[in-house]
């Protein structure tokens, strides 16, 4: 089985996981979602859920994503980006989304991913998802 879509986007994501925020309540630590991280996992669900495949993968796969920023400065449309945010950090929030929508009972699924980031005239997200 293998998906793959491109989801067209004027402004990709660059908040991540990562910023999620902790404050105290009854001498508990608590986590919660400032309002960017909130809106960049609708804008992603959103776009995600257009593209849920109709059978929920189970078996082993991989993941390529290619995250196309618009073009900003003197780059050209292919150039990998080398600036922030972090395509590290990236992945998790988009991983979650997926795990969220059903694209695989579990994120763990994933065992071999490719992640780039470029500047694009077309900007979005590419994803390809295939059994291995």
């Amino acid at each position: 089985m293998v998906t793959e879509f491109f989801m067209p986007m004027k402004k990709v994501p660059t908040v991540t996981h990562q910023q999620k925020q902790v404050t105290v309540v009854n001498d508990k630590p608590v986590f919660y979602e400032p309002a960017e991280l909130k809106a960049a996992r609708a804008m992603l669900m959103a776009h995600l859920g257009q593209n849920v495949p109709q059978r929920t993968y189970s078996r082993p796969v991989r993941l390529i994503v290619k995250w196309c920023f618009p073009i900003t400065g003197k780059h050209g449309d292919g150039e990998y980006k080398h600036t922030k945010p972090d395509i590290d950090n990236s992945q998790k929030l988009l991983f979650d989304c997926m795990t969220d929508l059903r694209f695989w009972k579990d994120d763990a699924l994933v065992v071999s991913l490719i992640a780039e980031k470029f500047w694009a005239r077309l900007s979005g997200i590419y994803i390809r998802i295939e059994e291995v």
